[in-house]
């Protein structure tokens, strides 16, 4: 059976992917990172599991009926068919999620999560993998000194002693004092040469900095402006949820009709839940059903350990952007 394989593929598309009485793929969105040693990490999406998630929402149900084209109620007997053989399996052996990670029982008897981390599950990355920059390498280049050595025996500046040894001796003299004045002269040009431009790029530098100084100071003389009304209507729906700001959600239940959410709020306000009502519409286009949603993360993280740890209730934390 693919059903791991069907999990995996859900991931992509969805932050909760519920297996029904045995837990739930949870996936929470990470920024791009670099750490010290230099590797970089693009953003990514950590998969965690959650035993206490066992109520169906009929995503998964769903996508394997399409899958395998059967009707929905078959899919939901082979899913459970396949969940009790799970739970045979996991007394005695690991159960290996493609591309998701491990389950298992601890030597307490208790479920434990592995993650692969071979996966990124963000969309967004496509294509992205992590590395490591390499740093940046500075060639010096070490100036050549090039020393006139005399030949041991001195044969080649030797000269013979003849009649007109003096007058080569000051020919000689002459081209040594024009070679050196070449060089001196070469020199001079080459470094005021360096020294001018250096001298450009400094003023240059200055006058952006004053340019820039003077646009910041400036002050534009626009004239007067006519007033303009502005009109503006709106049409949302009443069930359309606006947000204004940040909001912290405790989710009751994910469901493809507006109807079952309403009735699913219903239900939760009669139990005393009075914040109860509908969270931001997933991408997916499923309406949550919420306990409460709060302008603070510490309301929230309350009301979910209340729910999940005092009244064994199913739900999960959702940050609303």
């Amino acid at each position: 059976m693919q059903l791991s394989v069907y999990i995996e593929e859900l991931l992509y598309k969805y932050e909760c992917v519920t297996i029904p009485h045995f837990g739930a793929f949870l996936t929470r969105h990470l920024p791009a990172q670099v750490s010290l040693s230099g590797a970089f990490f693009p953003p990514r999406k950590e998969v965690t599991f959650n035993q206490l998630l066992t109520t169906n929402d009929g995503i998964l149900a769903h996508h394997y009926a399409q899958k395998e084209s059967v009707s929905y109620e078959h899919a939901l007997r082979l899913i459970e068919k396949e969940v009790s053989n799970w739970k045979k399996r996991m007394k005695t052996q690991t159960l290996h999620f493609t591309g998701v990670g491990e389950i298992q029982l601890n030597l307490d008897r208790k479920i434990t999560f592995s993650p692969l981390g071979s996966v990124n599950f963000n969309i967004n990355s496509f294509g992205l993998s992590s590395f490591h920059r390499k740093p940046i390498l500075k060639v010096i280049v070490e100036p050549k000194i090039i020393s006139l050595m005399e030949d041991k025996n001195k044969n080649d500046l030797m000269f013979t002693p003849e009649n007109d040894g003096t007058k080569k001796s000051g020919i000689l003299r002459y081209v040594a004092v024009g070679i050196i004045g070449i060089a001196l002269v070469g020199a001079s040009y080459y470094f005021g040469d360096q020294y001018v431009s250096n001298q450009r790029l400094v003023a240059q530098e200055k006058a952006q900095k004053q340019i820039e100084k003077n646009v910041q100071e400036a002050t534009f003389d626009l004239g007067s402006l006519d007033a303009i009304e502005v009109s503006i209507t709106s049409e949302l729906a009443p069930e359309e949820v606006v947000l204004d700001q940040v909001y912290y959600s405790i989710i009751a239940g994910s469901f493809r009709s507006l109807e079952n959410a309403e009735n699913k709020i219903k239900s939760l306000k009669e139990e005393g839940y009075e914040t109860a009502e509908l969270a931001q519409v997933n991408p997916e286009g499923l309406y949550r059903a919420s306990y409460g949603r709060f302008a603070t993360k510490k309301e929230a993280i309350n009301l979910l350990y209340f729910l999940k740890y005092t009244l064994k209730e199913d739900a999960w934390y959702l940050e609303e952007k």
